[in-house]
């Protein structure tokens, strides 16, 4: 017999319950999630440390309902963004029912991934190990890294997988499905995520941002959704600010006569409007804000606790 409960489902069979995916920056967490959901929810760029809060994807397989949790990379914090980044991590993976590390095989295993297994052998917490970017890296160097990282004795299965092009991420999803709790679902069947639309464009930008100054522009930026206001006609007037730290990064973000902020712009309204099914009107402005990761308004938008 089924019960509905705000709009969630419960059977005698049902199953629900949060996996976090935590890794080093950069091991393909925001890929997998992407790739599970079977829609573009977390940004991805070349650079590292792109993630800055938790996002989740929400996947139905069968009778489980599996919220996965994207988290920021772990690495060795310096700056306050850094401390609260890593920090949501840590959270992320605590709340968990399960624990899925993400390996880049091809970097293979690096000081920020003996700092995580060290923090889980602590915590007595164990975990599925994921060796992503397996179509990259032949297959004796991949056994090879799976039995070094294993005799960490953290993890209880091991999966090879490419998160870019889903190889081996059935099997995966299949195995964490099995390992959910009994429980009803906490989400709507046709729900994808809970980042809110206001977020999401403002991490749609911001990854557009990072595209195209990757080489020029270092990590003091920040992307704000002021307002959002939606229009007669169903379509969205978006108005956003990039924050920058001082005078001369504003204008590699403008470009040459306004040039790159509306190449930005053209990027991001076209990823929205997929996003969101809609008409987008998208305007961006450029602020000097020197202190914005000093901001505690910026960090609660992102749901990040703000260390002292």
């Amino acid at each position: 017999m089924t019960k509905q409960h705000f709009g969630t489902i419960s059977t005698d069979r049902s199953q629900c319950g949060y996996v976090a995916l935590i890794g080093a920056p950069n091991a393909g967490k925001s890929t997998l999630l992407n790739q599970v959901v079977g829609t573009k929810i977390a940004i991805v760029t070349r650079k590292v440390q792109t993630t800055r809060t938790r996002i989740t994807g929400i996947l139905v397989k069968g009778d489980a309902q599996i919220i996965f949790v994207d988290t920021p990379g772990i690495f060795a914090p310096r700056r306050r963004i850094d401390r609260a980044m890593v920090g949501a991590a840590w959270r992320g993976a605590d709340d968990a029912d399960q624990i899925v590390v993400l390996v880049d095989a091809e970097r293979g295993a690096t000081g920020d991934t003996d700092r995580i297994l060290t923090q889980l052998r602590q915590s007595g917490r164990t975990a599925v190990l994921a060796l992503n970017k397996i179509d990259a890296v032949a297959r004796p160097k991949l056994l090879d890294l799976a039995a070094e990282l294993d005799r960490s004795k953290v993890f209880t299965d091991v999966f090879m997988i490419s998160a870019l092009t889903g190889d081996g991420v059935g099997d995966l999803v299949n195995h964490l499905s099995a390992l959910m709790p009994k429980g009803p679902w906490l989400y709507p069947e046709d729900q994808l995520s809970d980042i809110t639309e206001r977020l999401m464009a403002a991490e749609i930008t911001r990854e557009k941002l990072y595209g195209r100054l990757h080489q020029e522009l270092p990590y003091q930026t920040a992307v704000d959704t002021e307002e959002w206001n939606d229009q007669k006609d169903g379509s969205a007037r978006i108005s956003q600010v990039i924050y920058v730290q001082s005078k001369s990064q504003k204008p590699i973000v403008l470009g040459k006569g306004g040039r790159t902020i509306k190449e930005i712009g053209s990027l991001a309204r076209a990823d929205m409007e997929q996003a969101f099914g809609r008409r987008v009107h998208l305007f961006l402005f450029v602020k000097i804000k020197p202190d914005w990761a000093d901001d505690r308004d910026y960090y609660r938008a992102l749901g990040l606790d703000y260390p002292e």
